[in-house]
């Protein structure tokens, strides 16, 4: 509920507070893999508001390349051991968040074809081992001088595609291990998602978006520490 509410208020800050929670509760590739589906819900809800502001010229350019580094993230994220993956998850997404406030402070401005090939790729690569798309491709905005509510708009459909795509592609790679776990547990954390959707749309209201973002900024800087502590400690 809570990412679903950050998403609400921020526009892309649910794996941000998600990931590092259920990395630390169920495990870093079960934890990813939950992230993964219920972000794409979460995405899916918002694009249905959203749909007339989408670039779709931008979301393939970006969604492609993402796709395509969804195949060796899935490989990697299923075969690295619990702690290693955990301690790459909470060093992914510190860095992530690092190189994001850095870029927006900076006036640097690239062309948009390689730059969205990239940006593309690691947000793809990163969304299969640790959940967290929004990062890259929000430093592709920044140096692009992308318009925010066609950004905010196109990056709806995009989370979907890459929820849906890193989901099947660890699941495959894994054997669908995780599907071990009961179907109620799925769908209850699916309708806390839209819950918490619901929910954001009257907090969105009162909270601005600045405030917002440093409240998502504050939690995931310190989830991502504690899951690399904790990594650290069981390996």
């Amino acid at each position: 509920m809570a990412g679903a509410i950050a998403q609400r208020v921020s526009g892309m800050g649910f794996a941000l507070v998600v990931a590092p929670v259920l990395v630390l509760l169920i495990g870093p590739f079960d934890g990813v893999l939950m992230v993964n589906i219920c972000g794409a819900a979460s995405a899916l809800m918002v694009t249905t508001r959203v749909w007339r502001n989408i670039n779709w010229r931008l979301y393939l350019l970006l969604a492609v390349p993402a796709v395509i580094a969804v195949v060796p993230g899935s490989i990697v994220a299923a075969n690295l051991g619990g702690p290693t993956l955990q301690i790459a998850v909470g060093a992914i997404l510190v860095l992530a968040l690092t190189v994001s406030l850095l870029v927006t402070r900076g006036s640097l401005t690239t062309p948009i074809g390689p730059t969205g090939i990239i940006a593309g790729s690691a947000s793809g690569f990163m969304s299969a081992t640790a959940g967290i798309s929004g990062p890259a491709v929000g430093v592709f905005a920044v140096l692009t001088k992308w318009q925010h509510d066609s950004f905010a708009a196109t990056l709806q459909p995009y989370f979907v595609t890459l929820g849906v795509t890193a989901f099947v592609g660890k699941l495959v790679a894994s054997g669908f291990a995780p599907l071990d776990y009961d179907w109620w547990l799925w769908l209850l954390v699916i309708a806390c998602t839209v819950a918490g959707l619901i929910v954001g749309e009257f907090v969105a209201r009162v909270v601005s978006h600045g405030v917002a973002r440093l409240c998502v900024i504050g939690i995931s800087y310190v989830g991502g520490i504690v899951a690399i502590l904790d990594g650290l400690s069981s390996s």
